[in-house]
């Protein structure tokens, strides 16, 4: 991999991991202030909002400037929001509309980093390492998702919730640090009013069959699946043996995580989107298992499996918009995809309770895997899903390249 590939992966891992200190200090720091679950609620719901209103238009300013650019940005202003964090409880002081001010100036950065990652990533390797470079990065967001909270758990036990604040504050300097040393430049083109700017990127999505179907697919996916997520945690807790049961299942979708991730730097089929779709068809298996026989052996190994391909799939999917969209309007594209996820998912939360409690939890899971299962396999009635390949999959070895003869277009653009 090139070197500033490299510093990529170096500061994204670390801010990954510093995240999962965050993630345990603001649960321990918000409860044991006496701020309760209401208050907890209040500030992950303004961290939510604040994504899906600021990520398209950090979809636009990601392609309107050099994308490192709009990262390092982001990086100092979240440095500054969580070190802030970080004082107020080292201080003792907690007040609620303070967390949630920082909180939401902290989200309101972040969703402009990562349309910008997105618009970056396509730059740092030669097309031929995109797949392996997107599953390289998976792979280590997946190993952070595990070590960071374990590690943020000891972290905030020894030494109280402000140090866990200030540890991912420290990762978002790192992560700066390493984003200002990436040398690649992108083309940037002049400038339009930014709602023109916005259309444009919903216009590229739509003269792809795949990319748009692909977007409704998932909205309905993460629908049903924000169902499961809620409700998953309430049957391992009542069913199959609590906190307990809760670790091993996490330490198995983690695992599962990073064997697609694995699979997905070695596995190179020459029509990558379809295989991801079907690939994401594990993930019913995993929710129907918490049914039947809804022992927790069945849910781990569902968790491995279904994990496995869902992370998979994710390599695909963002290989497929890497290659067959243009650089110079992808920041756009990629913020379109992530608010879909960003609305759908607190709706399903919002939902499982009040259908489990009026169907049952049995029968909602049971329906949710149905939807899960016809939102993915219905890509497969797309054309474009069915047809496209991958960069460079059809180009022949230099060994049947005559001397004489032009190099193929790798992919349509």
């Amino acid at each position: 991999m090139t070197r500033d590939f490299r510093l990529l992966a170096t500061g994204q891992a670390l801010s990954w991991l510093g995240n999962g200190f965050q993630t345990v200090a603001l649960a321990v720091a918000v409860v044991t202030t006496g701020g309760g679950a209401g208050d907890l609620g209040l500030v992950m719901a303004s961290s939510v909002v604040t994504l899906l209103i600021g990520t398209l238009f950090g979809g636009v300013w990601a392609d309107r400037l050099q994308p490192q650019r709009v990262m390092v940005a982001s990086d100092l202003v979240r440095f500054l929001a969580t070190a802030g964090i970080a004082a107020m409880f080292a201080t003792g002081g907690y007040h609620l509309a303070l967390l949630c001010s920082l909180t939401v100036v902290s989200a309101a950065a972040g969703s402009f980093f990562s349309p910008a990652m997105t618009a970056l990533k396509p730059l740092l390797v030669p097309v031929e390492r995109r797949q392996s470079a997107n599953a390289t990065l998976s792979m280590l967001q997946t190993a952070c998702g595990i070590a960071g909270p374990t590690l943020g758990g000891i972290t905030v036990a020894a030494a109280g919730s402000a140090a866990g604040f200030a540890a991912n504050a420290f990762s978002f300097l790192l992560s700066l640090v390493a984003a200002a040393m990436i040398s690649v430049r992108a083309e940037r083109g002049p400038r339009s009013p930014m709602l023109a700017e916005l259309a444009a990127g919903w216009k590229e999505i739509r003269t792809r069959d795949w990319l748009m179907g692909g977007l409704f697919g998932a909205t309905v996916y993460h629908i049903a699946n924000g169902m499961i997520l809620v409700l998953v945690q309430v049957i391992a807790v009542e069913r199959l043996g609590g906190a307990h049961a809760v670790g091993l299942i996490y330490a198995a979708e983690g695992l599962g995580g990073f064997l697609g991730a694995a699979l997905g730097m070695r596995f190179r089929p020459r029509r990558l989107l379809r295989a991801g779709w079907l690939a994401l068809m594990l993930m019913p298996l995993w929710a129907l298992a918490y049914v039947w026989p809804g022992v927790l052996w069945a849910v781990l190994a569902g968790a491995v499996a279904g994990y496995a391909g869902l992370l998979f799939y994710d390599v695909a999917w963002e290989t497929a918009i890497q290659d067959n969209v243009p650089q110079r309007i992808l920041g756009r594209v990629a913020s379109w995809d992530y608010v879909t996820s960003f609305l759908a998912m607190p709706i399903g939360n919002a939902l499982a309770g009040p259908l489990s409690a009026h169907f049952g939890t049995d029968r909602v899971m049971t329906c949710c895997a149905a939807v899960l299962f016809l939102a993915t396999a219905s890509q497969l009635l797309i054309p474009g899903t069915r047809r496209l390949t991958r960069a460079g999959a059809d180009q022949p070895s230099a060994a049947e390249v005559p001397e004489d003869s032009a190099p193929a277009t790798a992919a349509i653009r």
